[in-house]
């Protein structure tokens, strides 16, 4: 009889989790489809804006001139970054934190399309991968908004920055681009 019942347990037992306030404090994605919540847990296997790519392409698109995005998260207060924690980039990166969070207020939209536009030339064919650690939807949520300013040629490095080092492959000291 166990076994019969085991299944139907572990349905409850899985619904009232996913369900739990303390997992989640609202809707997990906006009404525009931006993923709003819990941003380090598993990502789907693709993002339908871009193209996924692996360490071997992210190297190739490198070699190619593409923009590399961070959009890792790092704390603002009192209209600055606060250094909380060491963080790295993969060499030739720009670091745009707080860009990939599922709703932006004007001054963080701002610094994305900026500091898009200055660093594609205003060529919004020029190819970008966005990354931030795996398991990340900060990178899906870029995407999506890089595709919404009317850039092109986008690519997201799903696992990111933890998939470069697990390749055993060199990162370097990150720094935000200025605010605004």
């Amino acid at each position: 009889m166990l076994p019969r019942v085991l299944p139907t347990l572990l349905g409850l037992a899985l619904s009232g989790l996913l369900a739990s306030p303390a997992l989640a404090d609202g809707p997990l994605f906006s009404a525009d489809g931006y993923r709003t919540g819990l941003y380090r847990s598993p990502t789907p296997a693709s993002a339908e804006v871009a193209q996924t790519v692996d360490t071997a392409q992210v190297q190739a698109l490198a070699k190619e001139n593409a923009l590399l995005i961070d959009v890792y998260k790092r704390p603002w207060l009192n209209g600055r970054f606060i250094d909380s924690e060491a963080h790295a980039n993969l060499p030739h990166s720009h670091w745009l934190p707080n860009t990939g969070d599922g709703q932006l207020d004007g001054q963080w939209a701002t610094y994305f399309s900026r500091h898009l536009d200055r660093l594609s030339a205003g060529d919004r064919a020029r190819p970008i991968v966005f990354y931030c650690r795996s398991d990340c939807w900060l990178s899906w949520n870029a995407v999506r908004r890089a595709t919404a300013l009317g850039y092109s040629r986008l690519y997201w490095y799903r696992d990111g920055l933890d998939a470069w080092e697990a390749a055993g492959l060199p990162v370097v000291a990150a720094t935000p681009e200025v605010f605004p």
